[in-house]
């Protein structure tokens, strides 16, 4: 370690020696400025023509980097009154050449995009720019969109609730921002319709990842799946429910660090008896094959009952339907109506409180958020925290991470851990530094990592009379992130659960283009004028006096398992050279070092003899707990790659089905494949009846003519074929194509006579028959397939203990699986077009039936379903989330009030009955 240090300091880090690497690059950008100030608007804007033409003569895309980005820079100085920085030049570069660049909170990533998405938007193929939420797409669309527009490209949005049509056309834009949920389950559902047509997506060319860390660490731990209703099951759930309450604390392990609950011997015995008295349990034992499912319903209800607590993971709402299980979003602490938990979870919780029991959905389609960008041909990313994953990013994406110098120097000032020995005390000394930078107008931001803790220490401040303060839970990011534009004013208490406002910086004083959309959006003319100098000084001011105070106190009331959550939450302070100051303050009750403690913290504090409310301070502290979160992020790194090896296994057969759709697709005619596919039926046939080197006695010539008929639907006298001298397998063989082909012509041919004398004549519609047919049985099998697959997923790891690879035994398993899978296919389209009878109307192309369908990706953080976009029934009541009925109220008012409290819209009702109801 300390060689490698001494190396770094003698000849600079790997991102030092990327970052000299551009810089006679940005020289000669800068070189052109002053010739592209002397441009006309026009002439600026014809550039992209220009380059566009380049290309198309065989212009490498990388020799237009030079002139593309200080052409950028021009439109961004004239269009939005910003002018890049040499080092988001840097930035723009390294996106470029495939890497990820890490740039500090303030540092201006969101305009540092515009030079690699344009650049490479000059291609014409589209470029996406991936990002976590719908108001950062729709906010940086509209902003960065600007600059697009006045150089001549267009620019569209995904983003939730959105039709086919409005998809296509978004996608169809050379510059397309989205967020990762949607245009993964985009590519899902491309891949169930039925004609070219009918997708929206247009390929993976270049796409930059904005959060990169959230998006492909932290979310990459669950796949995206898009499911449809299976059987209802409802009295299997209420059943098994009703024997929880005999399961006692001996009669099952609970383990809070991988939040699982397991049955001991002793639980299994008791259910197994139950089982077996109420005549449910098919065989001795419950893990028997045939009793698989009854295993599966009695797992889900021990985590509804002894790990999930009502009005903490859920509430119930009550309904005219009989009341419904509503998810809370413990991470954030929103409540997230529609979303609900997979594999039964759901539909345990809803029999534990005895409300309508809905279906469970059977899996149609899915993917990994590792696989999906990895279908890009070019992959970028940015963020203000990566380098702590930098081993991860380059082991599964390839993609190297350069850290990009401030523009600036970092004036924050970063304390050592304070750690105390409860989380009383702890939370008492954080209530006590508040009020004293608010005493001396400071403005303060506190990171927390849950809304329980949020409220809890809201109201600890509310007893110690701090004055006003704002309590964000990720409700409602727009909302939130106007607010969090305000946590740089003199004195302003704002308390935010990690992910809360992301996205929007925290600037001292405010934040101008926030405060002018908010305040003077409507006025035009002078007075427009006249009020954002109104703004611009009063910002000023405030600036000023946060700046005295000693700008941003950053405080996180305890360590994240991963050290980059933390890193974002002191870069929200300092940003652009201001000063600040960030403090992390914990106990040995915290989460992080209760669940994975670090070894002997508890001894050395006791042998210090803290006192009540005392605290220890020491760099060695710090680096304890970095070394334990060290060791969460190298444990959650290989469940993610644990993962990935075994859905790179599905991902190999889900490339080879969706290719082949495609192709089918495509294909104007595809008749040879169904031959094909027919006479390969004809050969499995007989091979099954007729064994190698078996004399005519042993055929099973009933069987083959059976199969004959129902596969092939001709009947062939197979029992008489095989009397004949001189008969084998090949001359069987032969007469069976034959007759097969000769069926299916006449049928054909029948087909065509009978729409031409009703007057719809349609020479190719066996042809349209054929690939709908093809299409509609590749997609039921691949259905089947997913579950078959999934299944093995979950019990493949007890061949561990025969001594044999389980990730091997899994391939091998699945192999065998698509083979079965191809074979069924041919069988399946071979009988359906064989029986199949056509009436004389036009045949248009099946329109795939997606409205029943449900979209899922599992927060590994909380275990909730984060696929709705955000547009939940909550957003559709407005901005606070209540009923539309209700007194009309400032939202601001309505932000960190106590549920018992009186509603401040002056009701006379409390607020959790009011604007505060769910």
């Amino acid at each position: 370690m300390a060689l490698a240090a001494l190396a770094r300091r003698i000849f600079g880090s790997t991102s030092d020696r990327h970052v000299k690497r551009y810089e006679g690059k940005v020289a000669a950008i800068n070189a052109l400025e002053p010739e592209l100030e002397r441009l006309s608007d026009d002439a600026l804007r014809a550039r992209t023509d220009e380059f566009r033409a380049q290309l198309e003569k065989g212009t490498n895309l990388d020799d237009l980097i030079v002139p593309a980005f200080a052409t950028v820079r021009e439109a961004s100085k004239r269009v939005l009154g910003m002018r890049h920085f040499d080092v988001q030049l840097i930035g723009g570069m390294v996106m470029n050449e495939r890497g990820i660049a890490e740039m500090r909170t303030g540092e201006g990533k969101t305009l540092v995009a515009t030079l690699p998405m344009y650049l490479n938007a000059l291609t014409g193929r589209g470029t996406h720019l991936v990002t976590v939420n719908d108001y950062l797409v729709r906010r940086d669309a509209a902003w960065m969109g600007q600059v697009y527009n006045f150089l001549g490209l267009t620019t569209g949005i995904i983003v939730h609730g959105m039709t086919d049509m409005e998809r296509k056309a978004a996608y169809a834009a050379d510059i397309t921002y989205g967020t990762n949920n949607e245009l993964g389950f985009d590519y899902l559902r491309d891949n169930m319709k039925y004609t070219r047509d009918q997708m929206v997506q247009r390929g993976h060319t270049f796409a930059i990842v904005d959060e990169v860390d959230s998006i492909l660490i932290d979310e990459a731990r669950t796949p995206l799946i898009i499911s449809g209703p299976s059987e209802d099951r409802t009295t299997l759930y209420t059943t098994i429910d009703a024997l929880m309450p005999m399961i006692e604390d001996d009669d099952f392990e609970h383990d809070e660090k991988q939040r699982s609950a397991t049955f001991t011997d002793s639980g299994i015995e008791k259910l197994e008896a139950k089982l077996a008295e109420d005549g449910l349990l098919k065989s001795g034992s419950m893990f028997d094959v045939e009793n698989v499912a009854l295993v599966h319903h009695a797992n889900s209800a021990l985590r509804a009952h002894k790990l999930f607590r009502k009005d903490k993971d859920y509430i119930v709402r009550q309904t005219p339907e009989g009341g419904e299980v509503v998810i809370i979003d413990e991470f954030s602490g929103r409540m997230m109506p529609g979303r609900r938990y997979s594999e039964g979870l759901h539909q345990a919780l809803e029999a534990k409180e005895h409300v309508k029991i809905q279906p469970e959905n059977q899996t149609l389609a899915s993917i990994t958020f590792q696989n999906y960008f990895r279908l890009y041909e070019k992959l970028a990313g940015m963020t203000g925290t990566a380098a702590t994953e930098a081993e991860e990013f380059a082991d599964i994406y390839k993609l190297d991470v350069v850290t990009i110098p401030t523009n600036l120097p970092v004036m924050r000032i970063d304390d050592d851990d304070a750690i105390f020995r409860t989380a009383e005390e702890k939370f008492d000394a954080i209530a006590t530094l508040i009020k004293e930078c608010q005493d001396r107008n400071q403005p303060v931001l506190v990171g927390t990592t849950s809304i329980e803790k949020s409220e809890m220490l809201a109201e600890l401040l509310r007893k110690k009379n701090v004055g006003t303060m704002n309590v964000l839970n990720a409700r409602h990011h727009e909302q939130e992130a106007f607010i969090v534009a305000d946590a740089g004013l003199p004195g302003a208490i704002t308390i935010a659960t990690n992910m809360a406002g992301r996205g929007t910086d925290i600037q001292l004083g405010g934040n101008l283009e926030m405060r002018i959309e908010k305040e003077a959006t409507g006025l035009e003319g002078a007075e427009r004028d006249a009020k954002i100098a109104e703004i611009k000084r009063t910002i000023a001011e405030d600036k000023a006096k946060a700046l005295a105070a000693g700008g941003l106190m950053v405080i996180g009331t305890e360590r994240h398992e991963s050290r980059r959550i933390d890193n974002q939450l002191r870069g929200r302070s300092g940003r652009q050279g201001d000063p600040g100051h960030s403090a992390f303050f914990l106990s040995l009750q915290d989460d992080l070092m209760r669940i994975f403690p670090v070894d002997s913290m508890d001894s050395m504090l006791g042998k210090l003899g803290l006192e009540q409310g005392e605290s220890i301070t020491h760099p060695w502290v710090s680096k304890a707990i970095e070394r334990a979160q060290g060791k969460v992020e190298a444990r959650n790194f290989d469940i993610r790659k644990n993962i990935l090896k075994y859905d790179d296994v599905m991902n190999d057969q889900r490339k080879v089905i969706f290719e082949q759709r495609l192709e089918m697709m495509d294909a104007e005619d595809i008749s040879e494949i169904v031959i094909d596919m027919r006479h390969d039926v004809v050969d499995n046939i007989v091979a099954k009846a007729i064994p190698p080197r078996s004399y005519p006695e042993q055929w099973k010539a009933e069987q083959l003519q059976a199969a004959a008929k129902t596969y092939l639907n001709v009947d062939v006298p197979v029992t008489d074929w095989v009397t004949e001298e001189g008969i084998d397998s090949e001359i069987i063989t032969e007469r069976l194509i034959g007759a097969a082909d000769e069926q299916y012509a006449s049928k054909e041919t029948r087909t065509i006579a009978a729409m031409e004398a009703a007057g719809s004549l349609n020479p190719t519609v066996m042809r349209q028959v054929e690939k709908s047919i093809v299409l509609q049985s590749i997609d039921g099998l691949w259905r089947e397939h997913l579950v078959t697959l999934d299944h093995l997923a979950k019990v493949v790891g007890w061949r561990g203990i025969a001594q044999r690879d389980p990730l091997n035994e899994y391939k091998q398993e699945a192999y065998e699986l698509f083979q079965s899978l191809l074979e069924n296919l041919r069988e399946l389209v071979t009988t359906q077009l064989s029986h199949v009878e056509l009436q004389p109307r036009p045949v248009a192309p099946p329109t795939p039936d997606l409205t029943s369908l449900r979209e899922t990706h599992i927060d590994p953080l909380t275990g909730e379903n984060d696929a709705d976009g955000g547009d939940t029934e909550a957003d559709s009541l407005g901005a606070t989330g209540t009923d539309p009925s209700l007194r009309p109220i400032d939202p601001k008012l309505l932000v960190g009030v106590s549920r018992n409290a009186p509603c401040p819209c002056g009701s006379g009702k409390k607020f959790k009955h009011c604007h505060g109801q769910f």
